[in-house]
């Protein structure tokens, strides 16, 4: 019974660490380093972190 509890536990862990952070209508993801083809446009709700959005997303400022 306690090796149940053990593998539901882990499995939640890994679903909820490896969930995909979304941000910018779902356009953008949440990391603390973007790549180098994405800027980082706003800060994400979820934690310290970046929205980095592929550039063409992102508003063009006038």
């Amino acid at each position: 019974m306690k090796l149940i509890f053990l593998v539901l536990t882990v499995t939640l862990l890994l679903v909820w660490v490896a969930q995909a952070r979304y941000c910018w209508g779902k356009l953008g993801r949440c990391r603390t380093k973007c790549e180098q083809n994405e800027v980082s446009h706003i800060l994400c709700p979820y934690y310290e972190a970046k929205c980095c959005v592929n550039p063409k997303y992102v508003p063009v400022q006038t």
